[in-house]
């Protein structure tokens, strides 16, 4: 008797090819990985007493985040498994980093409510990245639905970074710069769940020409940033983390939408949605 487990090779030929497996693209993950690397070396610093190397570890993860989606469109390698690891990634170095190395610098001295402002603040990035990735079809491009995770996470830690190079040590400064942390925390983490629109910058291109006050600008910057690196990147974001209440109030008294949110493709109010 035949054995019914055994399959002869004319019965294989005509199950057809084998479906070919999934590979993973390996250069754009590489970007990705070593952001999460940039958050987790973060964690293990600010567990050490640290700071000032955890804030290297977020802002490096900053920059690594920002270049793993634009490998991967040039070198035409998206796919799924990438979004989804980014989004992971950007979880661990913009949501539970920043959270725990705040506690850790200066919120633990606040008893319950630090470790609950901490936990608003994680959150509040898990509902921000879960809510970027289901509205990714239909937010107006020109713009996030609230302030973005590593702008958010460079709010909170560059705030660190900037009291640690002042000479303002977490734990030994009493409870007005607990206070401050507490609300600059509870501040970020918010304002990345409202609906507040803060510009993307993705219809920036470098292909354009510009005026020359443009280049003049940006070389003042370059040298304002070299005076005081932690001051000037704090400065930065706080700026960028206020501008969308901003841009919310002008369109407000202007009478225009405010909402990033397309409910169709025909209203003139919505161009420059669903691109």
């Amino acid at each position: 008797m035949t054995d019914p487990l055994e399959t002869r090779p004319s019965e294989l030929a005509d199950l057809g090819p084998r479906p070919r497996r999934k590979g993973i693209y390996v250069l754009p993950n590489l970007f990705t990985l070593a952001a999460l690397f940039g958050g987790f070396y973060a964690i293990v610093m600010a567990m050490n007493g640290q700071f000032e190397q955890a804030a290297y570890g977020i802002f490096s993860a900053m920059v690594l985040d920002s270049l793993d989606g634009r490998v991967a469109r040039m070198t035409n390698t998206q796919s799924a498994f990438g979004e989804q690891m980014d989004s992971l990634s950007d979880m661990v170095s913009f949501g539970a980093a920043p959270a725990l190395i705040v506690y850790e610098w200066e919120l633990k001295g606040l008893g319950k409510l630090g470790w609950i402002a901490a936990f608003v603040y994680c959150s509040c990035a898990a509902l921000r990245l879960a809510r970027f990735n289901t509205n990714l079809g239909v937010v107006d491009r020109r713009f996030f639905q609230g302030l973005p995770s590593p702008a958010a996470a460079a709010v909170v830690v560059g705030f660190i970074w900037l009291m640690e190079t002042s000479g303002f040590k977490g734990g030994l400064q009493g409870s007005w710069l607990a206070w401050l942390a507490f609300g600059i925390t509870l501040y970020a983490g918010l304002t990345m769940v409202t609906n507040v629109p803060f510009y993307s910058f993705k219809d920036v291109t470098l292909k354009r020409s510009v005026p020359f006050i443009v280049i003049v600008a940006i070389a003042l910057g370059i040298a304002i940033i070299n005076i005081h690196l932690p001051g000037a990147l704090f400065g930065l974001f706080m700026v960028y983390g206020a501008s969308g209440y901003a841009v919310y109030v002008w369109k407000r008294l202007k009478g225009r939408p405010v909402s990033v949110i397309a409910t169709s493709t025909d209203e003139p109010d919505e161009e420059g949605l669903h691109r």
